[in-house]
């Protein structure tokens, strides 16, 4: 064998050796392109020149100015040769070296000679040539040339016209539009070819033009175009008619429906695809529109050829995610393509069943799976394993065999994704389904027992830490655990021995056991391992007796971390040892995002500490830093929140401004960042004046002006207010006022006097969302849970109509102003329901947990059920407030 694979790489060695381009180098083809100049021309020579220099051309390979010069020159001699095979290198090669506007003159007239010849092809290349690389006032002077080129008897003429249009139409389209009689003549043509493209054609010249393009698909969807091509265009603009039709009328008054469905019994295949696949992407389509379509799907699952085969199949199967009944009827067909020869189709095939399959059906799937895994690839697998896992919610009463599956599958050799995807799956069906928490984490002991991946080893132990102490017997798994202290790299062994003291923690009885297993970890030759098991073993009491775990330990153990990671990592990184400890309440909570300021135009300059950081909790430790260095704000306690900058000025204007909001809990402080884009002047004693008319819950309490801002220098001003304890919201006018004063270019020094002048700005609003911080955790389920019941409230909401869900689902997470949690912020296409989980932390540092539900309708009316859990009941029914009155 291992000599079949060497014979066979020499084999590929030698055909490699015998490849004309094979060390072919620039200069040496330049050198080579002498001969376009020889007086008795060698045609099969100079064709091997030019395929050189295409291919260096195409690899990418960069000419100099001189070069491409001299073999442009050299090249237009070949105009002489009457060789039908070198004068079509000639005009590819005029088309890659793309001549300067001054070249371009030296073949013009050669290229208009071969647009009249006698000879169609020299005509059709000729037309391509020059509408690529000729200027607008060229393509004025043969403008009449190609004209007639479109309406020409020759099918290659008129395509190679009708093709030069899409080019022209991108450097000179009030040209190209006054085409349009000629392309309509030219879409009535016999030739398939000439068809197809002037209906594209057509189709760019109206396409700005909603109307014309609805006029122009009325038209011929009559039954003018008959070659298939130009129909597969046709359907795609008819569909998107269709589409974009704001019209509400009913089903069976859909317009161009009839037109869709008369194509489904067209004599092409690919007509007959493309009407199918058409009608089923229809928004709200009806079960009566979708059934023609679903049923030559199904006669195309039986084709003898295998593209038609995937290309039913692979369009059912994005019908199952959101219409599996409509699919059901096409089970029977799919079964037998499991074994089809080609992979790409039975994994469709498969992940298709998975979805539409009943119940019952579930263990005669699974039989028939478990022998075609081993034949496919890892990418393939993966959307198997994602398709069970749904299978499984779907039908929670059979995961016993599903669970076993998986199991199996787990044990088999596999790359990381596609483990990492089985385990995932698993860690999901357990969450899910409690009757599966047993096997489940079973099946995942057994598996860390010969894991190769250290990700997957440490993600299980943190889920068997958390899950398994609340199973009826813990004490099985532990075995499984300290096997990974013993056998495992330092990693692992760490993860396992945070993942022994939380069995410690929560299951009295193990506690001596657990004791005894960590004071053994003491002695580890990691100082991770060392110092984790020194941890727990002082947290969770020394003596090691079998009394019940503090509170607090349980907290530590098992509650989420509350500030975020980055926001830590950089406190941590900021602290400077002293006699005052590190403490943690200091650290932001806040979930920063991209901020505004890095979207800004490029044009405009960064203003102060509103231009984008370098990282995005930098900001945060320095608005702090900032705030407490001003003697004004001293007492107005910690800072929860500062948001991200508001722009208060467009682009390109001669002042930048943008304003900070930074939250206390009775105080509210406006930072306005200011830059002067003017060179010739100096601006002195800025400030913003604020009216708080709209704002009567807020006082004005100090301004803090800015001296002096000079071009091109950030520059701060500040005004205060205090507000209620709690929320308040309110709309506040801004005029920036200041003094400006020249400023001589030559010494760039100010002038003494000035001028008092003023500068509008937007308005600002102080809204909810500006009370709550985004803050993340890590296992909504879990935190969801650990919550009490009884600080739960839960209210019904009406949204009216919404354009779709994911607009809906967006505009009530940027109200509240929380936390996505588990990408649950994403809505699938063409959902009619969507659960979106938020987290956050209300002013006054209390945690705040929210559970959307959402549903669209056919007339696109969007309801929403709110339920809230809060450390504290107000703040639930501040929350359903909050929504009631946005």
């Amino acid at each position: 064998m291992a000599e079949a694979v060497v014979k066979k790489d020499d084999d590929h060695d030698d055909e490699e050796e015998l490849s004309p381009f094979d060390g072919i180098e620039k200069g040496g083809v330049v050198q080579e392109a002498r001969v376009f100049h020889d007086p008795q021309l060698d045609p099969r020579r100079c064709s091997q020149v030019i395929t050189k220099l295409l291919y260096l051309l195409n690899q990418g390979q960069s000419f100099t100015k001189v070069e491409a010069t001299g073999v442009f020159f050299a090249v237009t001699k070949l105009f002489h040769s009457k060789d039908v095979a070198l004068r079509r290198m000639v005009y590819l090669i005029i088309k890659e070296l793309s001549p300067s506007s001054d070249e371009v003159i030296i073949v013009t007239s050669s290229l208009i000679k071969d647009m009249n010849s006698r000879t169609d092809m020299y005509r059709a290349n000729a037309i391509r040539v020059l509408c690529r690389i000729t200027d607008a006032t060229l393509v004025t002077q043969i403008e009449r040339y190609l004209k007639q080129a479109i309406v020409d008897k020759n099918p290659v003429v008129a395509s190679a016209a009708l093709v030069s249009g899409f080019l022209l139409l991108q450097t000179s389209p009030d040209i190209v539009r006054r085409w349009t009689n000629e392309v309509q003549e030219a879409v009535q043509s016999r030739s398939p070819l000439v068809q197809f493209h002037a209906l594209a054609l057509l189709h760019q010249i109206r396409q700005i033009d909603r109307l014309a393009v609805i006029k122009l698909v009325t038209s011929l969807t009559k039954g003018t175009v008959r070659a298939p091509l130009a129909q597969c265009l046709l359907i795609r603009y008819t569909s998107q008619v269709m589409r974009e039709s704001v019209s509400n009328s009913q089903a069976s008054d859909r317009p161009f429906y009839d037109y869709l469905e008369g194509c489904l019994r067209h004599k092409a295949e690919m007509v007959i695809f493309e009407a199918a696949r058409a009608i089923t992407e229809l928004s709200d389509v009806t079960s009566r529109e979708l059934t023609p379509a679903i049923t030559v799907l199904q006669l195309f699952l039986s084709s003898s050829k295998p593209v038609l085969r995937f290309a039913a199949v692979r369009t059912l199967n994005k019908v199952s995610m959101t219409r599996p009944l409509a699919v059901g009827n096409c089970n029977v067909d799919m079964e037998s393509l499991i074994s089809d020869q080609n992979r790409s189709i039975a994994t469709l095939a498969i992940t298709t069943l998975l979805k539409t399959g009943s119940e019952s059906s579930v263990d005669r799937l699974m039989k028939q799976i478990t022998n075609f895994m081993s034949d496919i690839a890892d990418e393939f697998k993966i959307v198997v394993v994602d398709a069970i896992r749904s299978l499984c919610m779907k039908f929670p009463m059979k995961y016993k065999s599903l669970m076993n599956f998986l199991s199996n599958i787990l044990r088999e050799e596999g790359g990381f994704e596609y483990k990492k995807a089985i385990i995932d799956s698993i860690v999901i069906l357990i969450r899910d389904i409690p009757d599966a928490k047993e096997s489940g984490l079973l099946h995942l002991c057994e598996f860390i027992e010969d894991c190769e991946f250290t990700c997957l080893s440490t993600q299980i132990l943190h889920f068997l830490g958390n899950e398994g102490p609340k199973t009826a017997d813990p004490s099985k798994y532990i075995r499984y655990i300290y096997n990974r202290v013993i056998l495992e790299n330092a990693t692992v062994r760490a993860a396992a021995v945070s993942t022994l003291a939380k069995f410690g923690a929560l299951v009295d009885s193990l506690k001596p056991r657990i004791f005894v297993l960590l004071k053994r970890c003491l002695f580890d030759n990691d100082d991770e391992v060392r110092d984790r098991a020194t941890l727990y073993l002082n947290t969770l009491g020394g003596d090691g007796s079998v009394v019940e775990t503090d509170k607090d330990v349980k907290e530590f153990l098992f509650g989420p971390l509350d500030v975020p990671l980055i926001n830590l990592e950089t406190s941590l990184k900021n602290y400077e040892p002293s006699e005052q400890p590190f403490d943690i309440n200091s650290v932001s909570k806040e979930v920063k995002s991209q901020p505004l300021a890095e979207k800004k135009a490029s044009g405009k300059k960064p203003t102060g500490l509103g231009a984008p950081p370098t990282e995005p909790t930098s900001t945060v430790d320095s608005y702090e830093r900032l705030l407490l260095s001003v003697p004004e704000f001293a007492n107005f306690g910690k800072l929860f929140k500062s948001s991200v900058p508001v722009e208060l000025t467009e682009a390109e204007t001669e002042y930048a401004v943008n304003v900070v909001k930074h939250i206390f809990d009775k105080h509210v402080v406006f930072q306005y960042n200011i830059t002067n884009t003017i060179p010739e002047q100096l601006l002195e004693n800025v400030i913003v004046v604020v009216d708080a008319s709209e704002a009567e819950e807020f006082a004005e309490l100090v301004t803090k002006p800015l001296r002096s801002l000079p071009y091109d220098t950030p520059g701060q001003t500040y005004v205060a207010f205090e507000k209620p304890e709690g929320v308040s919201v309110g709309k506040f006018s801004n005029v920036l006022k200041f003094i400006v004063k020249e400023v001589d270019p030559s010494t760039g020094e100010a002038e003494e006097d000035g001028m008092e002048d003023e500068y509008q700005l937007e308005e600002l609003d102080v809204v909810s969302a500006d009370y709550m911080l985004k803050v993340g955790v890590s296992n909504f389920r879990n935190a969801w849970e650990s919550m009490d019941a009884d600080s739960e409230r839960v209210d019904e909401y009406g949204l009216g109509t919404r354009e779709s869900l994911a607009e809906a689902v967006n505009a009530v997470i940027n109200l509240l102003g929380m936390q996505p949690c588990e990408g649950s912020e994403v809505v699938p296409n063409n959902s009619r329901s969507h659960t979106c989980l938020l987290s956050g932390v209300y002013t006054g540092n209390v945690k705040v947990l929210v559970r959307l539900s959402f549903g669209i309708d056919g007339s696109k009316e969007v309801a929403m059920k709110l339920a809230v859990r809060a450390d504290d009941v107000s703040v639930s029914d501040a929350v359903h407030e909050i929504v009631a009155c946005g």
